[in-house]
């Protein structure tokens, strides 16, 4: 994971000088990685890894506190969405909003890139798992 940090000047309607710190976030790793946690959200990106794939996949999870949201960057992924698997192909920059209690999974292909938002304490405390 690599981290820059910028810092931005802004004036502000009074004239005033104010300084801003954005932090710079990327991962290139395979898998799931936080790379933003705050204020009781989180972001994450997600890449491929060959367990992501479609046909490997053996389970589906809900969230039992929180929504969770989808969005595609890079490459080709999609989504499996209830007991019946119902396959949504994502397109770049649309958000897919899964909400809290839907079956779901995510699977990539190769050189795909998912961003990920959701509650900060959303894990396998208030997660359901279902396999198939």
């Amino acid at each position: 994971m690599k981290c820059l940090f910028a810092f931005v000047y802004v004036k502000r309607k009074n004239g005033e000088e104010c300084e801003l710190e954005i932090e710079i976030k990327e991962y290139e790793g395979a898998g799931y990685q936080e790379q933003i946690d705050f204020n009781g959200w989180r972001v994450a990106i997600a890449n491929y890894m060959p367990s992501l794939e479609e046909e490997n996949l053996n389970f589906l999870e809900r969230h039992l506190k929180t929504d969770e949201v989808f969005v595609l960057i890079d490459g080709t992924a999609g989504l499996l969405v209830g007991k019946d698997r119902k396959r949504y192909v994502m397109e770049k920059g649309k958000l897919y909003n899964i909400t809290c209690g839907t079956w779901h999974r995510v699977f990539m292909t190769e050189n795909a890139k998912v961003v990920i938002v959701e509650n900060t304490d959303t894990g396998k405390e208030n997660t359901e798992y279902l396999r198939f």
